[in-house]
């Protein structure tokens, strides 16, 4: 039987969980005609969309939202109500709290035991080492928490397991490694709440250990000085979802604090926490979208000199940072340390002072990450190409793809794009020493962690949640798990599981596009898992101007559109990865046929002027008449 491991033992999902079953859904009625997904004369593998509106149980907490705030847009008051923005107090808090809102880092089980632990050792000038993890999250703890020791004078250092050689969290190779570093106190970053048996061997070695961590815990806790993790049963601490890094940050807080000083001389290191808050996917309510809302102006007006060189590097603009811009341009270029080599890397260079040493930090980083890029795209060519021998002439509900030279630090990011092309479970496999290992991406409505559960018989071991998880099994079991892992899916498949669907938050008129609804909707910001950015639909649209393939592979598509037979603004609008779209757009175009859209809203800054543009999700062809 295989040795079930808690979730945060494997490659974290690029995909987030969100549970899309949370809520219930009305289909968007079907007055849209299909479009085809020809594309530059083969046809493509994206399959057609559900539009589904989301549903709320209360319709007239819309109406009461909307007259509470003052008569705001109908479509505003009901994407806010779908986040549980029901009430004036609830919108006061979503749209105004600040860092006075944050909760009393003591109220922490074990923190006083912690903080205690921490003031002894730097009274005493004993060794205190930092023991992170090698992802986004785990690398700004770890430069966070050191950093901070370091200022208040601690004989600290900062130790990261290698993926490869160690593996994830605190391991038997790693606290002897830790040891030999003359350690007498270990600080777990990121990791250890389910180390129970490391924290033995830690306690034998003779050092000590305290655990900050965010994942959920087993039933039995690591025997440590103190074990800081919110989603302890006995934990009081009111709010359970922080990242490593918020976890980190209260524990630095509440040291700052017993030692007699002002806990609000550290919000310099916000910019640290939001970009693990953003890198890390946690929900974005609570204290985290405060975090990250003040780490976002951190970052935008006075960030620490190593990410400022990394975005250099990345060509990005951190004045104008997103969370976006820290998905797609910083966190792959910290993680690419961990991935491809040391993540102490990225520690380095976000603990760099000088220019010199951060640009050169910096560069080292970019080199990684566009041999992770090449790794991606290779890697991602061969599986694409495997997965349609897999699925040719078979009844397939899931993909479960192996090669022995796949590189195991991309093959998680190469698992979540063959979900989306193909809108199924995918399982990624590499030969890893005397057995396979590998990362499982799943979609809404299937469980990846009980399909695995199903196979556990042929696993040595597997760990995950409803969408992500990894799992290591020998090389003979393989053609089993690949027949016994695609009847689990088949027994969780129902008759719309594996067709694409699209939430959308409320239709509304273009015309609703105004100054007043975009200075509501930008605060609806910062944006990300659990707080995404609001989906609107809007129907009847001419096109207006010309159709236009973008990209060297003209994979996104660009164009205007116009409420039918109005003079209302002419609204600019984008579609990624739409490309397969754009012969369709033209037809459109040339024959007068008016499209509908769902879409998100952003403003688009180019050569100097910032104007509103409509992101567009998915698109229909209406009929004309």
């Amino acid at each position: 039987m295989a040795m079930v491991v808690a979730h945060d033992t494997f490659a974290r999902a690029m995909g987030g969980n969100e549970d899309h079953e949370a809520c219930s859904r009305t289909y968007i009625a079907p007055r849209s005609v299909m479009i085809s997904t020809r594309n530059r004369g083969h046809e493509t593998h994206t399959r057609m969309k559900r539009w589904i509106i989301k549903e709320i149980e209360s319709p007239e907490a819309v109406d009461a939202l909307q007259d509470a705030l003052n008569n705001i847009a109908y479509p505003l008051a009901r994407a806010l109500t779908l986040r549980n923005v029901d009430t004036f107090e609830a919108a006061r808090s979503y749209f105004r709290d600040g860092l006075d809102s944050l909760h009393d880092p003591f109220e922490y089980a074990g923190m006083n035991d912690a903080v205690a632990r921490v003031v002894m050792a730097l009274e005493r000038g004993e060794r205190i080492t930092v023991y992170g993890d090698y992802d986004v999250d785990g690398t700004t703890s770890t430069a966070l928490l050191t950093h901070y020791l370091s200022s208040q004078g601690a004989r600290v250092q900062y130790f990261i397991p290698d993926r490869f050689k160690h593996g994830y969290g605190l391991s038997k190779k790693g606290l002897e490694t830790v040891l030999d570093l003359g350690t007498d106190l270990i600080i777990a970053l990121d990791c250890g709440v389910t180390a129970v048996e490391e924290a033995v061997m830690a306690r034998e070695m003779g050092m000590e250990l305290i655990v900050c961590d965010h994942h959920t815990p087993q039933q039995q806790l690591p025997d440590a000085v103190a074990v800081l993790d919110a989603k302890r049963a006995d934990c009081g601490y009111p709010f359970k979802d922080l990242c490593g890094c918020g976890v980190s940050f209260k524990l630095a807080r509440a040291i700052h604090s017993r030692l007699g000083k002002n806990p609000d001389e550290l919000l310099h290191y916000l910019d640290l926490v939001a970009v693990a808050t953003a890198a890390d996917m946690v929900p974005l309510h609570g204290e985290n979208r405060i975090l990250l809302r003040e780490g976002l102006k951190q970052l935008r007006h006075r960030p620490r000199l190593g990410l400022r060189m990394l975005a250099d590097q990345a060509g990005t603009r951190l004045s104008q940072a997103t969370v976006r811009s820290i998905s797609f341009s910083l966190g792959p270029r910290i993680n690419a340390a961990g991935r491809l080599g040391d993540a102490a890397r990225a520690v380095s260079l976000l603990l760099a002072d000088d220019q010199v040493e951060a640009t050169a930090r910096a560069r080292q980083l970019e080199r990684l990450n566009e041999e992770r890029r090449a790794l991606d795209r290779e890697t991602q060519k061969q599986a694409f190409a495997q997965a349609d021998r897999f699925l040719a002439g078979r009844d397939r509900h899931a993909l479960v793809l192996h090669h022995p030279d796949w590189h195991l630090g991309v093959i998680g990011i190469v698992a979540s794009r063959l979900v989306e092309r193909h809108y199924r479970p995918a399982v990624m496999l590499t030969t890893s020493g005397p057995v396979i290992k590998g990362s499982a991406r799943s979609v809404a409505g299937i469980n990846i962690f009980d399909a695995l559960t199903a196979c556990e018989d042929l696993l040595i071991e597997y760990g995950g949640h409803d969408y992500a998880a990894g799992l290591t099994l020998k090389p003979e079991n393989l053609p089993s798990f690949i027949d016994r892992f695609n009847e689990a899916v088949l027994s969780s498949v129902s008759a719309d599981t594996l067709m694409p669907f699209l939430e959308v938050d409320a239709e509304m008129q273009l015309s609703d596009l105004d100054d007043r609804f975009w200075a509501v909707l930008k605060q609806f910001e910062p944006f990300g898992q659990d707080n995404p950015p609001p989906v609107f639909v809007a129907r009847n649209l001419d096109l207006v101007g010309p159709v236009a393939g973008v990209g060297q592979q003209r994979d996104h598509v660009k164009f205007a559109v116009r409420a039918r037979g109005s003079d209302h603004p002419v609204r600019n609008a984008i579609g990624f990865g739409l490309g397969k779209y754009l012969t369709d757009l033209s037809e459109a175009k040339t024959l007068g046929t008016p499209i509908a859209l769902a879409f998100s809203i952003e403003e688009n800054t180019w050569n100097g002027k910032t104007s509103l543009q409509l992101n567009v999700q998915d698109l229909r062809l209406e009929d004309a008449a």
